[in-house]
C-alpha cells in the first residue's frame, strides 16, 4: 500500500517527541518508499529549525535530523515529489467540500490533495483534523499505533 506522510508524522520520526515511538513502529510496518512532497521537505526543515529557536533541540541534534532526512531521500526511504500545478485545483475542490465541515487549514488540504495526486492509498499524520479530511477524501488512515 502506498503511503503519503505529512510533516507531523515526519517530525516525530526524525526528532524525539511524544509521537516518536508510534512513528518508528509505523515505519517498521510500512512498504517503502513513503511519498512526500517538496512542501513536506520545506515544512520539515522549518519544524526542525523552530525546535532550535525554541531551544527544544540543540544544534547537533538538528544537524543530525537534517542529515538523516537527506539520507533517507537519497536511499529511497522517502520519495520526494514536486508539487504539480493540478494539485492546487484539486485542493480547492477538497477545501470546498471538507473545510466547511472540518475547519481544515490550507496546508492540510494541500497535503491531502497531494496524497491523492501522487496515488497514495494511505496517509500518515498525527493531526486529527487532517486525518478526518484524508478519510473523507477516500484515503485509508494508516495505523499509527505502537
Amino acid at each position: 500500500m502506498s503511503v503519503y506522510a505529512d510533516t507531523s508524522f515526519l517530525v516525530s520520526l526524525y526528532v524525539l517527541d511524544v509521537n516518536s515511538a508510534r512513528a518508528d513502529a509505523s515505519m517498521r510496518r510500512t512498504n517503502l518508499p513513503i511519498v512526500i512532497s517538496t512542501l513536506v521537505e520545506l515544512e520539515l526543515t522549518n519544524a526542525i529549525s523552530l525546535r532550535l529557536f525554541r531551544r527544544e533541540l540543540k544544534t547537533a541534534g538538528a544537524k543530525a535530523a537534517y542529515t538523516l532526512v537527506r539520507k533517507d531521500i537519497e536511499d529511497g526511504v522517502l520519495e520526494s515529489k514536486p508539487i504539480p500545478n493540478v494539485a492546487f485545483e484539486r485542493a480547492k475542490q477538497i477545501a470546498r467540500r471538507g473545510t466547511p465541515r472540518l475547519g481544515t487549514w490550507t496546508l492540510d488540504v494541500l497535503h491531502v490533495a497531494l496524497a491523492l495526486q501522487f496515488g497514495a492509498e494511505a496517509f500518515y499524520t498525527f493531526d486529527a483534523r487532517q486525518a478526518k479530511l484524508a478519510v473523507a477524501e477516500g484515503l485509508a488512515l494508516a495505523s499509527l499505533s505502537s
